[in-house]
């Protein structure tokens, strides 16, 4: 509706009809389609990385420019110095909304030893009084995932967890399309912690002692969309700032954070390219070099 909204603004802007429009439909169809016409010059997907690499090789066959922001498993790595009732407002926040269904929402949470149990139980006891519901309701905090197969998928996901050796402290329930907050204490082998994505409100957390381990656990997915890190020395926040392989760091922050005009996109398999304000305008913008040779003769 937002999509159909925007266009209908920029014709009655002034831009004309024939230069913009929107069409519906799935997209193994009409985008499938899109992306093979020689006619169109660039194509901006955003979905799941599957989809971005049947894109992209279509495109190349013609060598066209291909833009693409695809899945992420986002870590948010939590030193013991940290402002901890900040950093417990920053797990809940950047992973429940949407339900979890944001492409840079934290997903793996990496918890310095000395505060890790304590930080599981605190967790577990705030994601106790969250309310459950239908999202129009304001004083509702957590609402359903996109459909009841999704959801579907995120209980699969959290039972192989268990499978793996993953312990199950909270939720792990589903009614419908709704999902229950799930926290896991997860090893660094399981697939939730390195590669496998959860659309869903679920928090793996993984136990860390040093810097170098908090980065190697973080790195350790083929993914490397957005990140954070929670500490209160800054020359340890930089340390694993620069050390993540992801597009984002958010120092004392979740990585679910975007703002209009920042470069958004993601290393490895999270994507190629950046968008956002000006980086939009540059991925869609070719350049042409004119020179007026011995002009002055």
């Amino acid at each position: 509706r937002s999509a159909l909204l925007l266009v209908e603004l920029l014709v009655r802007a002034g831009v004309p009809a024939k230069a913009v429009c929107c069409i519906t439909g799935a997209g193994s169809k009409v985008g499938s389609r899109a992306a093979a016409d020689p006619r169109v010059a660039a194509v901006s997907f955003t979905g799941s990385t599957r989809v971005g690499i049947n894109l992209a090789e279509t495109c190349a066959k013609s060598l066209r420019p291909v833009s693409l922001e695809l899945g992420g498993n986002d870590a948010l790595v939590i030193f013991d110095d940290c402002d901890y009732a900040l950093a417990l407002d920053e797990v809940i926040n950047g992973r429940i909304g949407n339900a979890g269904q944001t492409c840079c929402a934290s997903k793996r949470f990496i918890v310095q030893r000395g505060i890790y149990d304590r930080f599981v139980r605190d967790l577990t006891a705030r994601l106790a009084k969250i309310k459950m519901g239908d999202p129009s309701d304001p004083s509702v905090e957590l609402g359903p995932c996109v459909r009841e197969d999704s959801a579907a998928d995120v209980e699969k996901q959290i039972r192989l967890t268990i499978e793996q050796g993953g312990k199950l402290v909270c939720g792990g329930k589903r009614t419908n399309a709704f999902v229950e907050p799930t926290v896991l204490e997860v090893s660094p082998e399981t697939d939730i912690a390195r590669d496998m994505e959860v659309f869903g409100p679920v928090f793996p957390m993984i136990v860390f002692d040093t810097i170098q381990e908090a980065i190697d656990i973080a790195n350790n997915s083929c993914y490397g969309l957005s990140s954070g890190v929670m500490t209160s020395d800054m020359r340890v926040a930089m340390k694993v700032a620069n050390g993540i392989h992801a597009g984002a760091c958010i120092i004392n922050g979740s990585g679910n954070y975007r703002l209009a005009h920042q470069p958004f996109g993601g290393y490895k398999l999270s994507g190629v390219g950046r968008e956002g304000a000006v980086c939009t305008l540059e991925e869609m913008t070719q350049q042409k070099m004119i020179s007026f040779k011995g002009i002055l003769n």
